[in-house]
């Protein structure tokens, strides 16, 4: 039961990633509270993860042509770059503070969403 659990959360975060909404938020918590994962851990799968994901979902947006590169590489090199420094700094962070600060971002993410649908709507 456990194995098409993990395929559904791996589908819909796959399904997720794919359409820009953040998949990787779908896995890290599953992988965190239903797989008892360290943080850490389900965030370093879920990098590997995003990677083939990535890499379907642009070709196919490519091939639609909804992808403009010279707009989009200020924010390559600068996810790449932060990537790099993130990956630095996680080693200096609690395992315990990185899960709240996970937390606390999601929150955030999910009232700013919900804002920003009520401006529109207006």
């Amino acid at each position: 039961m456990s194995t098409i659990i993990s395929i559904f959360a791996g589908f819909l975060s796959g399904l997720i990633g794919a359409m820009g909404f953040g998949g990787g938020g779908v896995l890290i918590i599953y992988l965190a509270v239903f797989m008892n994962m360290s943080q850490l851990k389900a965030q370093g799968i879920n990098l590997l993860f995003f990677i083939p994901c990535a890499v379907v979902a642009t070709i196919i947006y490519t091939i639609k042509k909804q992808v403009n590169y010279k707009e989009i590489l200020p924010v390559i090199s600068g996810g790449i770059s932060g990537a790099i420094i993130s990956s630095f700094l996680l080693n200096l962070i609690n395992t315990h503070y990185l899960s709240k600060m996970f937390a606390v971002f999601l929150i955030a993410t999910g009232i700013a969403t919900i804002l920003r649908l009520k401006t529109k709507k207006k």
